[in-house]
């Protein structure tokens, strides 16, 4: 009789910490503990904690970021906020699709942090949803100054269903841009409408605001997520 080999520290720890993420005692977005925190848990080196995650990895169950630390993933990928999270989760893979719910030229609606623009604007509402339940993750609204050449986007749409792709056939490239994250205190009825939530629920709200090379105002978008599936997490 084959006896299989007895279990490694490092395979141990990682179906204890596959058996917490399936389980949901950590969620999509949440953050594992330190590799120091972890080292003390489970009372072994840094080198089979390392072993452990790269289990974890491989099984496409978290992903290490160098100097960001070790995350839960949002369906078998992390969403990386470096180029913003609205851009970040329009390019994600993880069965979410959008839908357009208004493109239309019209007055600016929204106050950017810094007063940064004002007259005609292109407005494009959409939100995103997970496919398999409906569940809507991200309602987001963009602000884009209006010029000439935009006038085709409102009978045709999108180009390929993408606001950057749009701008880039047009020249429009962002060089520099801002990000803002706050909590809005609770959802109005009308985005709760659109969002299938219950008014007065908190959100987590990101601004984000990029310029040409020249200082041109490129875009501006407004973000409400999930509270539960997206955060923050910056280190120092």
């Amino acid at each position: 009789m084959v006896q299989s080999a007895p279990e490694s520290k490092s395979e141990r720890i990682a179906r204890v910490l596959e058996a917490e993420i399936r389980s949901g005692t950590l969620n999509d977005g949440d953050s594992l503990s330190s590799e120091k925190a972890l080292v003390e848990r489970f009372s072994v080196s840094r080198t089979t904690i390392r072993k452990g995650l790269g289990i974890l990895a491989a099984k496409n169950l978290i992903r290490t970021k160098v100097g960001i630390g070790s995350f839960v993933t949002f369906g078998g990928t992390v969403i990386d906020s470096g180029p913003g999270w609205s851009v970040a989760l329009s390019d994600h893979n993880a069965n979410v699709s959008a839908r357009i719910l208004r493109i239309a030229r019209m007055p600016m609606d929204l106050e950017t942090p810094d007063s940064a623009l004002d007259g005609d604007i292109l407005a494009v509402d959409r939100i995103r949803f997970r496919e398999e339940t409906g569940k809507v993750l991200t309602l987001e609204r963009a602000r884009v100054p209006w010029r000439d050449d935009l006038s085709p986007v409102l009978e045709s749409g999108l180009e390929h269903g993408s606001l950057s792709k749009t701008l880039q056939a047009r020249g429009l490239m962002p060089a520099k841009g801002e990000e803002w994250a706050n909590v809005l205190p609770a959802l109005s009825e009308n985005d709760a409408r659109l969002m299938g939530r219950s008014p007065g629920e908190p959100m987590l709200r990101l601004q984000r605001l990029t310029r040409s090379a020249d200082d041109l105002v490129v875009e501006y978008v407004e973000s409400l997520l999930d509270p539960t599936l997206f955060g923050l997490r910056m280190t120092f």
